[in-house]
């Protein structure tokens, strides 16, 4: 991940972005509506250092309205939070990056070789919230670093994105069984430069390239459709784009891109990539957030606190405590879009 200087804090933002302290961005996007977050996690357990990257939401599969927040220390391993934002468990796992799950099964970019790709996989125990080492599979040459699982029902085989730090993208099955976990790649394709975020909308993949947007890819026979659907153009993306997520709203399918060169959220509406709006998470009780890699979405009544879903975005600055996640309402923020 690129991180781009910072300047003076400009006066139209310093009161509602105040939590960014004395630095900002050299380039504003389009102005964000801003949102408050409603909690936060406990800190990763790396300290002075860039370390948390990435969450994913669990759902239960026995009881939807219960979740928990599973998050990459990417310098240690896996960190697991309830909605209250404390850490109730943690695996090691050395270079993880980016995580996700589908079901009870967690899978994670891993870096440990900068040479040869691993996926490395867990299994989540919904009684204790603990996480087991399943293995990790091989997944072809180079350094693995974005990371997404596509959203399918029990019993259905497991598709994952691996994103080469090179911008290859490559896409395949994860299978769990037997003795050691195993990916086979089904369609692979070369994004020109860096690319970290990515999600799948059904059998679409959105790619974020760090220093150009979000391309869309589909697999089309033997070879791979491919478009650039959002562009870095300092209004909607300001490089670079990170983590990406997507929720349903009201019928509605959207898509969320960090905009971590200016400290935003873009929000766009699928499948036709049109755009709604930019937020940005204010300074309010729980502290703003800056220089955001990893976002996560998820729809969904879970309790009081989170009644129509809940947002994560990696705080790169929560000084003087080490790197966290913010929690907010999904309502909320759709209230400040007008969605």
């Amino acid at each position: 991940m690129t991180k781009i200087v910072k300047l003076t804090v400009a006066l139209s933002l310093a009161s509602a972005l105040a939590g960014c302290a004395a630095k900002e961005p050299v380039f504003f996007g389009l102005p964000p509506v801003p949102v408050a977050a409603t909690g936060e996690t406990d800190p990763v357990g790396t300290g002075k250092a860039d370390a948390a990257d990435d969450p994913a939401i669990w759902v239960d599969p026995a009881n939807p309205n219960r979740a928990l927040i599973i998050a990459t220390d990417k310098k240690a391993g896996i960190h697991v939070y309830d909605l209250t934002g404390k850490d109730i468990a943690f695996i090691e796992g050395g270079l993880v990056n980016n995580v996700d799950v589908v079901g009870n099964i967690v899978a994670a970019s891993d870096r440990n070789d900068g040479v040869n790709a691993h996926i490395a996989l867990f299994r989540i125990d919904p009684a204790t919230a603990g996480l087991t080492a399943l293995g990790r599979a091989a997944a072809g040459a180079g350094e693995a670093y974005g990371f997404c699982l596509k959203k399918t029902a029990p019993g259905e085989p497991l598709t994952a994105a691996l994103i080469i730090k090179d911008g290859t993208v490559r896409v395949g099955t994860l299978a769990v069984d037997g003795a050691a976990p195993r990916f086979t790649a089904q369609w692979e394709h070369k994004i020109p430069t860096q690319s970290e975020g990515c999600v799948f909308d059904g059998d679409t993949l959105y790619v974020g390239e760090e220093d150009a947007g979000i391309w869309r890819l589909t697999a089309n026979g033997a070879g791979v459709d491919a478009k650039m659907v959002a562009p870095v153009d300092n209004q909607r993306l300001v490089a670079d784009v990170e983590g990406l997520a997507t929720i349903d709203h009201k019928g509605q399918r959207y898509l969320l891109a960090s905009s971590q060169g200016d400290n935003a959220y873009a929000v766009f509406k699928l499948p036709g990539m049109d755009y709604v709006g930019r937020f940005a998470v204010t300074a309010g009780k729980y502290g703003a957030t800056s220089d955001t890699d990893g976002i996560e979405a998820v729809a969904g009544h879970f309790g009081p606190a989170y009644p129509d879903g809940l947002f994560l975005a990696q705080d790169g600055d929560n000084a003087p405590r080490a790197q966290n996640f913010k929690l907010l309402r999904w309502d909320h923020i759709a209230a400040a879009l007008g969605i």
